[in-house]
């Protein structure tokens, strides 16, 4: 007798209902400072079983001695009477070693909105080879020349404070109004941790003391951000102010700003509409405001960063993935890349997100609703496709659907696909 998991529904489901953090405000006003934001952690990889979380190590020693199997979509339960694990029919075409383990996403918390200060402020959330976007009449001011010299080294301590450095790979958010950055925070105590982080809103810059965050080029990710963290969970990201010039805050993994994602894979999103599309992925460790902007042009085909999970930001001693919002077709960068309200379904209410991420010997490719922040559904269709992709995964006409014939379908729980080696793109089609 064999009982095969629903392993994406489950963890989907415990995620939307139980967030592993709360999101609360706190007020303050200091020069240009004029909120304290405390937010949710990171996206977190967890494993689960019939609905049940379980550790790692039981993942691990389950594949080993045989009790549990790769099956497409979850884990599968064998009893004593049942064939050998290697003769199981629902195992993929791949086999992974014994030492694997089987990741699935548990989308982050969505952010309920910006720091409640002033009406326009603003809170401060990426793919293998060279970026390939462009300017377009949709772009944004200087958009084709930000992000050179992506592969640079950053001469650490040398430039100032209020040079925002598009020359070392950053990419330039203006329409932010933050001079570029992505968010900038100032951290108050820390001891055991930053406690009292001031998020600086719209005006304001990158200032003696802060933390400035930074999106990079399609293909490439941030590789700067403090040991320290938030006492309380949040994240804290970027190059650091301190007299007066910026200093690198993560020597032990890059001397540069920005770094690719998963070299084991190519992770891409292509546009077959004919309108833009922008994908926006949360800017964390940071203000984890959905600020990193892909601006997916019709007929074009771009990286999405695919972060390796043992190389990359692990919050509160657990791996993370990245996540993106994906707008409706025709919403520009400038307002889809940034905080939004319940009145329009972009920002941190688009009505969808992808996750993805490079975990135990391969990809972990999701769909799934912007839940619980929206009910609302995007106008296009998106699909997981691939040669070695394992299973299957699409959303359509307000439906996502897995299983062997996109059978498994559901208005409100996504889709897993992986992917241990090769080429998966996220396709947007009408």
């Amino acid at each position: 007798m064999k009982l095969t998991v629903a392993l994406l529904t489950a963890v989907i489901s415990t995620a939307a209902a139980q967030p592993h953090a709360n999101h609360r405000h706190q007020h303050r006003h200091k020069g240009d400072v004029t909120d304290v934001t405390v937010v949710s952690g990171p996206t977190v990889i967890a494993y689960v079983l019939n609905g049940q979380a379980i550790s790692e190590q039981e993942v691990q020693q389950g594949i080993a001695n045989g009790t549990l199997v790769w099956a497409q979509g979850g884990l599968q339960r064998e009893s004593s009477s049942a064939a050998p694990a290697s003769t199981a029919s629902a195992a993929p075409a791949y086999t992974p070693s014994a030492a694997s383990s089987i990741p699935a996403y548990v989308p982050q918390e969505s952010p309920q909105g910006p720091p409640s200060g002033p009406p326009d402020s603003e809170p401060s959330g990426e793919p293998q080879g060279p970026p390939s976007w462009g300017p377009s009449s949709g772009s944004p001011s200087g958009w084709s020349g930000e992000g050179s010299g992506v592969d640079s080294e950053f001469p650490d301590g040398e430039l100032s404070c209020d040079n925002f450095p598009s020359e070392y790979g950053a990419v330039s958010v203006d329409w932010i109004g933050l001079g570029g950055w992505t968010g900038v925070q100032k951290p108050g105590s820390s001891s055991g941790g930053y406690g009292d982080i001031l998020t600086v809103t719209s005006g304001g810059g990158c200032s003696e003391g802060a933390f400035c965050s930074y999106a990079c080029p399609p293909g490439y990710q941030k590789a700067q951000w403090p040991d320290t963290q938030g006492v309380t969970g949040q994240s804290v990201g970027g190059v650091l102010c301190e007299g007066g010039k910026l200093r690198l805050t993560n020597h032990a993994l890059s001397n540069k700003l920005c770094i690719p994602g998963a070299s084991q894979v190519d992770i891409r999103v292509r546009n077959d509409m004919g309108d833009q599309v922008a994908v926006c992925r949360t800017d964390y460790p940071g203000t984890e405001g959905e600020t990193v902007p892909l601006n997916a042009q019709p007929g074009s085909e771009n990286p999405l960063t695919c972060p390796d999970a043992e190389a990359y930001y692990m919050w509160q001693g657990s791996h993370t993935s990245a996540q993106y919002y994906v707008n409706p077709a025709g919403v520009s960068v400038e307002d889809g890349c940034q905080w939004g309200s319940p009145e329009n379904p972009w920002g941190n209410y688009a009505p969808l997100n992808l996750g993805v991420g490079y975990s135990n010997g391969a990809a972990w490719l999701s769909i799934f609703q912007n839940a619980p922040t929206t009910d609302v559904k995007l106008d296009f269709s998106v699909e997981i496709k691939g040669d070695g992709v394992s299973g299957t995964c699409r959303y359509s006409n307000g439906q996502y659907c897995g299983g062997v014939n996109y059978d498994d379908c559901s208005s409100t729980t996504g889709c897993t696909v992986s992917i241990s080696e090769g080429t998966a793109t996220f396709v947007f089609s009408s």
